[in-house]
């Protein structure tokens, strides 16, 4: 006859304080990114993994690009105890301020595994640097 040993009882409840603080985090997470230039255009790359393209939203509000979404959690707990996970999940923001050259009127967005790429075009140095301001008459 084998016995149970009397810490088995115990142990996931030990870990128990660990796992809630981890299902708090995981409510929101900020994704990591890159962000580079080239002659012509701007690009950011943002890791998604186990992002869907539908629970993905990309707006221009105030001269900053807002990428915003959900990462859902699919995992089942029935019959399993979990000590610690390190998986994100939830939602998450990120805001990225432009520079003055960017032309927010041509920005491309593609996906692919995982990663979030947005190409942003660059202005001509005379469109950006000079822009003529209309004088109304009162």
């Amino acid at each position: 006859m084998v016995e149970k040993s009397h810490t088995a009882g115990w142990f996931p409840n030990l870990y128990e304080p660990f796992r809630q603080i981890g299902e708090k985090v995981s409510e929101w997470f900020a994704p990591k990114s890159e962000a580079s230039a080239l002659e012509d255009l701007y690009e950011i790359n943002i890791e998604l993994p186990g992002v869907k393209t539908e629970d993905v939203t990309i707006t221009m509000q105030n001269d900053a690009l807002v990428v915003r979404g959900e990462k859902r959690s699919e995992r089942h707990e029935t019959g399993q105890s979990f000590y610690f996970s390190e998986r994100e999940y939830g939602a998450f923001q990120r805001a990225f301020r432009l520079p003055p050259d960017a032309d927010s009127d041509k920005i491309d967005a593609t996906f692919k595994d995982g990663v979030l790429k947005l190409k942003i075009a660059k202005r001509g140095a005379a469109e950006a640097a000079e822009r003529k301001i209309e004088i109304r008459k009162v």
